[in-house]
């Protein structure tokens, strides 16, 4: 079947998403969110008018634009969406890091970026994070071809403060500075109010994660009126209608409803210290986290091992066969009885 490849096809290695069981599990392995989306949302699904549907959308998703814009206090212009983050993402990697420069990032972080890398051809260069973890902004240099980073970093869970990557940014201003915001709704500091000032500050974000809406696929990007029409070019030059129109009409509802946004982030942000501080009493090193997941690793007992005996009492986490993180699980943060199961099978497989 290889035969019939592109040269290109065959030196790829694609990003390998979570695990989606078909079995009931207690799934802790994605980062998703533990709460159903917006009220409203069932609104749009209930009363959408199928006969739209004969209709493209509108390529500029103008209504879903103004929303976002409104939502993070920039002009509507300043805003573009996609069918996903990680499409975003892949076109933004087009759009502004094909360059003879290297793409500087962080060593361990999004696992998407290197594949991003490899299938458009752009050279990288990892650098390690420091020693309590955090992503090391002084390491990237003025004359990078970019950089790119998750604030908070995944799977890490650190975050920066908005004055650490405005540092950043008074360093490094001939290339794009892509920040990847998908957990910033769970303790972090967004970066948005900094595109003002830096033409050259890319921020993503998704639906998937705070606003509960991984099953849609629903991304964005804010930056200066040149960057945003950079994505376009590209867009527009694959698929020019990316989101459609029940995407767009979830999207918009679950940007309404602001007072369910914020309890389920805070239900979350308490569930996740509460599981952090059980997970220490039990003997785990557990990193600080500003995100709906937490990075945890056991002096005594094998990662991997661990993995495998809770998937099988029914708990699915993620681990990650790779040598810097073999000894680490990543646990997504999901609602206080399903974190109870959690902890009470760990105490069950130490015992």
């Amino acid at each position: 079947m290889s035969r019939f490849w592109s040269p290109k096809v065959h030196e790829l290695t694609p990003y390998v998403p979570g695990e989606q069981p078909r079995e009931q599990l207690i799934k802790l392995n994605t980062n998703e969110n533990p709460y159903s989306p917006a009220p409203g949302v069932g609104s749009v699904l209930r009363e959408f008018r199928t006969d739209h549907l004969r209709l493209y959308p509108d390529p500029g998703s103008q209504e879903l634009r103004e929303a976002l814009a409104s939502n993070l206090g920039v002009d509507t212009d300043q805003v573009f969406v996609g069918n996903g983050s990680d499409e975003v993402l892949a076109f933004a990697f087009q759009a502004f890091f094909c360059h003879p420069q290297a793409l500087q990032m962080p060593e361990i972080s999004y696992s998407f970026y290197p594949v991003y890398c490899n299938l458009y051809g752009i050279t990288r260069r990892a650098f390690p994070l420091d020693a309590q973890w955090r992503v090391d902004l002084d390491a990237f240099t003025k004359d990078a071809g970019g950089v790119i980073f998750a604030n908070p970093n995944a799977p890490s869970g650190h975050g920066h403060a908005r004055k650490d990557v405005q540092a950043l940014l008074e360093r490094v201003r001939d290339a794009v500075v892509l920040i990847d915001e998908a957990y910033v709704d769970f303790g972090g500091e967004s970066s948005v109010p900094l595109i003002a000032d830096h033409p050259n500050l890319l921020v993503t974000g998704t639906f998937s994660k705070s606003r509960s809406l991984a099953g849609i696929r629903l991304g964005y990007a804010v930056g200066s009126r040149e960057l945003i029409e950079g994505l376009e070019r590209v867009k527009n030059s694959i698929n020019s209608y990316p989101v459609d129109s029940l995407c767009s009409a979830v999207g918009i509802a679950a940007l309404e409803d602001e007072d369910h946004f914020d309890a389920c982030r805070t239900a979350v942000i308490t569930t996740r210290e509460r599981t952090r501080q059980r997970l220490e009493q039990l003997g785990f090193d557990v990193l600080p986290s500003q995100t709906n997941f937490l990075l945890a690793s056991h002096p005594k007992q094998d990662a991997a091992q661990l993995f495998v005996g809770l998937r099988e009492r029914g708990i699915l986490v993620r681990h990650f066969n790779t040598e810097a993180l073999n000894n680490w699980l990543r646990i997504s943060i999901g609602t206080d009885n399903e974190m109870d199961s959690l902890i009470e099978t760990l105490e069950s497989l130490s015992a």
